[in-house]
């Protein structure tokens, strides 16, 4: 007899795979065209397209659960069970043809995110995670046990924004000392931490939608994640994921 939790992973496998057929016809067409939100961030049909099939299909099978998504906002928030959707995550690398982007996914008890998903649907990789185990299409992985700085691979979505938001004296200091840093970013970013090909993944600005669905599958493939000074990622509006080991050392060096 399968649980609950059983179940629910189960939904949000079906809904990574289903809204990634919404979405890859979408890739690499000259005819998407691009618009700018109030924040002048990104959006275009894929994204709207994608959240509004995910919420029919939530609200459909689980009509009492609430959603949270990027493009069309809140409903039953104060429900026990909340989705958190980001459609598009990487809408920048999808209109620029870069498939780093993926879709992100989590589900919340009480506030908490107890599932989360990272799908990149154009090469079928799909990263779930409970917050005690993280599979990639299926099979079991995790963090790798880099133990130094310079010997890691460090990652973030834009070096550009890092001053914006926080100094960038520490930054500068991890990115001289990791082996190698690239913006593999985005979501895949923390795909690429869970699944062991990196160390280190660094955002200084999130979105709920952004970090909420991370914090299972970071978690599950033992590994840890941050705010940037180090507290709670759940509430918090920057992300810091490496393989735990090296955390420590990277909070101190951004910080300093």
């Amino acid at each position: 007899m399968s649980t609950p939790t059983e179940d629910f992973k189960k939904f949000l496998e079906e809904l990574c795979v289903e809204s990634g057929k919404v979405i890859a016809p979408y890739f690499l067409s000259p005819d998407v065209h691009v618009e700018k939100k109030a924040d002048a961030s990104e959006v275009t049909v894929a994204d709207r397209s994608a959240e509004l099939y995910l919420r029919e299909k939530i609200s459909k099978r689980f009509p009492e659960h609430g959603i949270l998504g990027e493009e069309f906002g809140s409903e039953r928030k104060d429900a026990e069970y909340v989705w958190v959707i980001d459609p598009i995550d990487g809408t920048r690398a999808f209109v620029h043809g870069v498939p780093l982007f993926t879709t992100l996914i989590a589900l919340l008890r009480d506030g908490e995110p107890i599932l989360g998903a990272i799908h990149q649907p154009t090469i079928h990789a799909l990263c779930i995670g409970d917050g005690k185990t993280t599979t990639l299409n299926g099979k079991r992985v995790a963090v790798r046990k880099t133990n130094s700085i310079e010997e890691s691979s460090l990652l973030n979505t834009s070096p550009a924004e890092i001053g914006k938001y926080w100094p960038r004296k520490g930054f500068d200091s991890l990115v001289s000392k990791s082996k190698i840093f690239r913006t593999w970013g985005d979501g895949y970013g923390y795909l690429a931490v869970a699944c062991g090909y990196a160390d280190i993944m660094i955002d200084p600005i999130m979105n709920p939608w952004d970090i909420l669905p991370l914090i299972p599958v970071i978690r599950g493939a033992g590994g840890t994640i941050t705010t940037w000074d180090g507290k709670s990622p759940v509430t918090g509006r920057s992300a810091v994921a490496t393989n735990g080991i090296l955390h420590a050392k990277v909070l101190e060096m951004i910080n300093s």
